[in-house]
């Protein structure tokens, strides 16, 4: 049975709670982030010291005269040198980690992390199931086949949605995961009758979950795990490379949920709070980046959305259609003698890690006049806001940088518009092509520049969603057709 709550142990939550509301806060702004990441890991180490110093296993004698100390194992004293070794071990890997990782691969590792939440909270939920009166959520009672332990209705339907949510969130994250990290391709992978296995499937766990509450067999729990792993998989493998990074928020919401349910079976409010911000945060930010592709909420947490089945398109790189290639110094010529340029960054420009030699190449045509701005695409990149963190480490003003709906009535009013490393979110094919998997979305109106400068690696390739763009073969564009970072130190070259 849970004992009674500390009040400064209470207190102590609260207060981490706090620090969680202020690290989303401040991680709202570019400028406030740091401050929000502080809050952040303070409000953690509150919430990971608390648990700690308070962790005392007691044996709760629930009827006088039984022995249930011959019933139960007896629970040991937790080993503090144990503890601290896991955590030391994986604050190394942490630090580790979060030292080499490029920022190109910062999607997949959040993709990692959300994997790593979810299967945490399916051994809780199993190690719950397991052994329920060391959690405090099951009565010992005496029954003609022996003694078992009865887990409390409500600890049921928090322990099934916990390892639901989990499990979902667990095998999704890894199917996001090969995606971003090129193991699987980016293009739609469409299952015959996908949408009813779906719906066959999220009934089920829902309907076992509620059996669940009656029955604590067994073979109901692990079903429950077993479909959740399965719906996990079968929800993410629909979805197409441009639409990848609200998966990646999606799954961060469903992490979120999956710490909430689990907080309830420890009986720790920090989880709680923690799971719900988190929870809550991720599906508001999948909401809003739904709206900016044009997509349905709905459709994103059933699964499946983009293409349908035969869909797609020109797939293939039309490489045979005339188009026309330019050097550093035509791109340089153009430049500086426009009156405004935009630049479109994309997963190309990540990869080459071209974000400081562009902004060098921007400071220069500033230096001579030009009016230098940056559109940014809701889902330019493999993770939401992934190309304003590149541009804010490279130091590039905030007030430069504009969101697709701020700045795309200016293209065509604008000389010249350099897309560097970005296909789909510039394709117009979104805008007229039904068949595409990037029908709907709204894209950046790149064409409608005087000129168009496309830096790309080559024309044999296709953008993450497999779809090639017509703009490369329009009159107006030019494509400067090397690797993002050594075109743009040419360029600069060749302003000088």
């Amino acid at each position: 049975m849970p004992h009674a709550v500390n009040p400064w142990v209470a207190f102590a939550y609260l207060v981490a709670g706090v620090c969680f509301i202020l690290a989303l806060r401040g991680l709202s702004s570019p400028t406030t982030s740091q401050r929000g990441n502080r809050f952040g890991m303070i409000g953690m180490g509150i919430a990971v010291l608390t648990t700690l110093v308070t962790h005392v296993p007691t044996i709760t004698v629930l009827v006088e005269g039984y022995d249930y100390a011959a019933l139960l194992s007896a629970i040991d004293t937790v080993a503090v040198f144990e503890i601290v070794a896991a955590i030391a071990l994986g604050a190394a890997i942490g630090l580790t980690t979060a030292r080499r990782i490029a920022m190109t691969a910062m999607p997949q590792l959040v993709a990692a992390f959300h994997s790593l939440v979810g299967l945490a909270a399916v051994l809780v939920a199993a190690a719950a199931y397991l052994n329920p009166v060391a959690f405090g959520i099951a009565l010992p009672v005496l029954t003609p086949d022996g003694a078992v332990a009865l887990i409390n209705p409500v600890s049921r339907i928090e322990m099934g949605l916990g390892v639901a949510i989990g499990a979902i969130t667990f095998s999704g994250s890894v199917i996001a995961f090969l995606k971003l990290n090129g193991n699987m391709g980016g293009a739609p992978i469409l299952l015959p009758a996908r949408h009813v296995i779906n719906l066959g499937v999220l009934v089920a766990i829902v309907v076992l979950v509620a059996y669940f509450t009656f029955d604590q067999s067994p073979w109901v729990f692990w079903t429950i795990t077993a479909l959740s792993f399965a719906i996990g998989f079968l929800l993410i493998v629909p979805i197409g490379g441009a639409d990848m990074p609200v998966v990646v928020s999606m799954l961060n919401s469903y992490s979120g949920w999956a710490a909430a349910a689990m907080g309830f079976t420890l009986h720790n409010s920090a989880m709680i709070i923690t799971g719900a911000l988190v929870g809550s945060s991720g599906a508001i930010l999948s909401y809003i980046m739904c709206r900016a592709m044009n997509r349905s909420f709905v459709s994103v947490i059933a699964g499946g959305f983009g293409a349908e089945a035969g869909g797609g398109g020109a797939s293939a790189a039309k490489t045979d259609r005339p188009w026309k290639r330019g050097s550093a110094e035509d791109a340089a010529f153009l430049m500086s003698q426009a009156e405004q340029v935009i630049i479109v960054p994309g997963y190309g420009m990540a990869v080459a890690q071209a974000q400081h030699v562009l902004r060098e190449m921007a400071d220069k045509l500033k230096a001579e006049g030009v009016r230098v701005k940056y559109a940014i695409h809701p889902v330019a990149g493999r993770m939401p806001g992934h190309m304003n963190v590149l541009l804010a480490e490279a130091n590039v003003p905030y007030d430069e940088v504009f969101e697709l709906e701020d700045i795309n009535s200016e293209f065509a009013q604008t000389d010249v518009a350099f897309v560097i490393g970005a296909n789909d979110v510039t394709n117009p094919a979104a805008k007229t092509d039904k068949t595409s998997p990037i029908y709907g979305m709204p894209v950046l109106d790149v064409e409608k520049a005087k000129t168009v400068l496309f830096v790309k690696r080559s024309m044999g390739g296709v953008g993450y969603a497999g779809v090639d763009n017509d703009v490369f073969y329009r009159d107006n564009t030019m494509m400067l057709l090397a690797d993002a970072k050594k075109m743009v130190e040419e360029i600069v070259k060749a302003l000088d």
